[in-house]
């Protein structure tokens, strides 16, 4: 299925969760992230459990420090 990760068309599998996303997308770095489906942040406790559904829009903010 196509869903939009960072405005991007990315294609995943069906009954994709959060958590595999980010495994496939981001498999070094686990931390330090946060993730809102369809524009609603969904908590780190619930990314394995929250599918995707096509046509999905996805953000990814990587928190960083400085100023």
């Amino acid at each position: 299925m196509e869903i939009a990760v960072n405005q991007q068309v990315q294609t995943v599998a069906d009954n994709c969760t959060i958590q595999q996303l980010l495994q496939t997308l981001l498999p070094q770095h686990q931390n330090g992230f946060a993730v809102a489906v369809n524009n609603a942040i969904v908590p780190k406790l619930n990314w394995d459990d929250h599918l995707l559904h096509p046509n999905d829009s996805v953000t990814i903010i990587r928190a960083t420090q400085g100023g």
